[in-house]
C-alpha cells in the first residue's frame, strides 16, 4: 500500500489492523485512537497528512515509520509492546527500591539491546501514568547502572562536523578534561584537611573550579536550544529529568565554591566529589541517551532550526568575562544585580511559551518559585485565564499586537500590568516581557521635583 498524504487513516487500518497500537503508542496525541467512538469518527474523514499534523510530526517521518511498522507485522509490534512493558516493570520495581543488581540479569536476558529512544520514551511513559519526574531524578544514576552495560555496547554516534550536536560532544570534551583536572586537585586537597587557613591546594581548586563552572553555559545551551526541538516532537519527560539534574550541578558548584571561601576543607573534598560524579554521569547520559535519542526523533528541519539559533547565540559571547551587550559590557554578577533592584517585576518566557526568567526582587507584587522556570506559560495560569493567555501570545506571534496592558487593585496597590512582544532585529517574535509594577503613588504625583529639589 503506498502511503500518500491523502492515504485515509480508515483505508489504512482496514489493511492493516495491528497499525492501531502501533499509532496509539507512537505519540500521546493518537492515544484517542484507543476509544472506539473516537476512532470511528476520526478513520471516516482523517488522512495520514492530518494524522502528522496532529502528531506535529513531519509527514515524511510518519510515512516512513508506518512503512517500516508494516514491514516488521504484527507479530514485531506486539513484540516491541512486550519489551515496553518488561523494561517499565523492570524499572517500577527499582523505584520501589529493588538493587539495581537484583535487576541487572533479568534486564540483560530480557532488554540487553535497549535503545536510546527506548529509554526516553520509557520515561516519557512514566510521567504520563503519574510518575513524578522528580522522582525520576532521584533514582536518575540507578537507571544508569541499570542502562550503562547496554548503552556502552553502543556504537559511536556520527555526527557531521557543522552538526550542532558535534558542538556539544566538543564541549563535552572539554568538560571531561576539567572534571578530571578538578578531581585531581580535590584528591590532592584531602592530604591537607583539617588544615587552618589558605592552602596551595585550595587555590588550585579554585582555580580549576573556574574552568569547570564553564558546564553551566553547556547546560543553557541544550536547555535553549536542543530541549524545545524535543519537546515540540513530544519529547517532554527526559528534558525535565536532564534539566532538574543540571541544577543539582550548578547548586554543587555554588556550595563547592562557599566551602572554598569559607577554607571549609571538609566541604570542599564531600562536595567536590559529588560534583564530579554528577557532571562525569552527566556526559555519560548525554551521549549514550539524550544524543542518539535526538538523533532518532529531530528531522533536519529542527536540526536548522538549532544551527540557526546557535549562530545568533553568537552574539552573548564573553570577553574576559564581560557579556557584550548592543550598549556595553557587564559581568553577570552586575546584570543580575540590575534586573533585581528594577523598581518593576520582570518575567520572561521564550518563542516555545516556556518560563526561562524572572527577576527575584524582595517585594515582588506577584509571588514567583524557581519551580516554573522551564513550565509551560500555559500551566502557570488558572485554567479559567488561558484562553487569554494564549490570545495574547496569539496575536503577539503573528505580528499584529507588541503590548497587552492590564491594572487591578490589589489589596489596597493599584498594580499595572503589562505584557510585550519581544522581537529580533528582523523582527522575528522571541518571546514575552512581563511587567508588573505597583502605582500606586505614581497615580498621587502632582506638579514637579527636579533633580535640584532633592534633600
Amino acid at each position: 500500500m503506498e502511503l500518500t498524504p491523502k492515504t485515509r487513516l480508515g483505508d489504512l487500518l482496514d489493511a492493516y489492523p495491528f497499525l492501531l497500537d502501533f499509532l496509539a503508542d507512537y505519540k500521546p496525541e493518537f492515544r484517542k485512537l484507543r476509544n472506539p467512538l473516537m476512532r470511528r469518527i476520526l478513520v471516516r474523514t482523517v488522512t495520514l497528512e492530518d494524522v502528522a499534523s496532529m502528531g506535529a510530526v513531519p509527514f515524511q517521518k510518519l510515512a516512513s515509520d508506518l512503512a517500516e511498522a508494516m514491514k516488521q507485522g504484527p507479530e514485531q509490534i506486539s513484540e516491541g509492546n512486550v519489551r515496553k512493558e518488561t523494561l517499565k516493570s523492570i524499572v517500577k520495581e527499582l523505584h520501589q527500591g529493588k538493587a539495581p543488581d537484583d535487576l541487572k540479569a533479568r534486564f540483560a536476558q530480557v532488554l540487553g539491546d535497549v535503545s536510546p529512544g527506548e529509554i526516553g520514551r520509557l520515561e516519557q511513559e512514566l510521567v504520563r501514568e503519574g510518575l513524578n519526574p522528580e522522582e525520576i531524578t532521584k533514582l536518575c544514576d540507578l537507571h544508569v547502572q541499570l542502562f550503562q552495560e547496554g548503552l556502552e555496547k553502543q556504537a559511536e554516534l556520527e555526527t557531521g562536523t557543522q552538526h550542532p550536536l558535534t558542538v556539544l560532544r566538543n564541549e563535552n570534551r572539554q568538560i571531561a578534561r576539567a572534571s578530571a583536572e578538578f578531581h585531581e586537585a580535590v584528591d590532592k586537597l584531602k592530604t591537607t584537611q583539617g588544615t587552618v587557613g589558605p592552602t596551595p591546594e585550595g587555590d588550585k581548586i579554585s582555580e580549576k573550579l573556574k574552568t569547570l563552572a564553564k558546564v553551566e553555559a553547556h547546560y543553557e545551551r541544550k536547555e535553549n536550544q536542543l530541549f524545545p526541538l524535543l519537546e515540540k516532537r513530544g519529547i517532554t519527560a527526559p528534558p525535565q529529568v536532564m534539566w532538574s539534574v543540571h541544577d543539582e550541578i550548578r547548586a554543587l558548584i555554588k556550595d563547592v565554591r562557599t566551602a572554598l571561601e569559607s577554607q571549609d576543607t571538609l566541604t570542599v573534598a564531600d562536595k567536590g566529589e559529588k560534583l564530579v560524579h554528577k557532571i562525569d554521569d552527566m556526559i555519560f547520559k548525554e551521549e549514550k541517551i539524550m544524543f542518539p535519542m535526538a538523533m532518532e526523533t529531530l528531522t533536519r528541519e529542527d536540526w536548522g532550526e538549532m544551527s540557526r539559533t546557535g549562530g545568533e547565540k553568537e552574539m552573548s559571547k564573553t570577553i574576559e568575562g564581560l557579556l557584550l551587550l548592543d550598549t556595553g559590557k557587564l559581568n553577570v554578577e552586575q546584570l543580575n544585580l540590575i534586573l533585581t533592584h528594577l523598581p518593576v517585576d520582570v518575567t520572561f518566557i521564550d518563542e516555545n511559551d516556556v518560563v526561562r526568567y524572572y527577576s527575584e526582587a524582595k517585594d515582588r507584587i506577584f509571588i514567583r518559585t524557581r519551580e516554573i522556570i522551564g513550565r509551560k506559560v500555559q500551566n502557570c495560569h488558572p485554567p479559567k485565564s488561558v484562553h487569554i493567555v494564549n490570545r495574547i501570545l496569539q496575536e503577539f506571534k503573528a505580528g499584529n499586537r507588541d503590548v497587552a496592558e492590564f491594572w487591578i487593585s490589589l489589596q489596597g496597590r493599584f498594580v499595572y500590568i503589562r505584557y510585550f512582544a519581544v522581537r529580533d532585529r528582523e523582527r522575528q517574535y522571541r518571546g514575552t516581557l512581563e511587567v508588573t509594577q505597583d502605582v500606586t503613588s505614581i497615580r498621587t504625583l502632582q506638579g514637579e521635583r527636579r533633580l535640584l529639589d532633592w534633600q
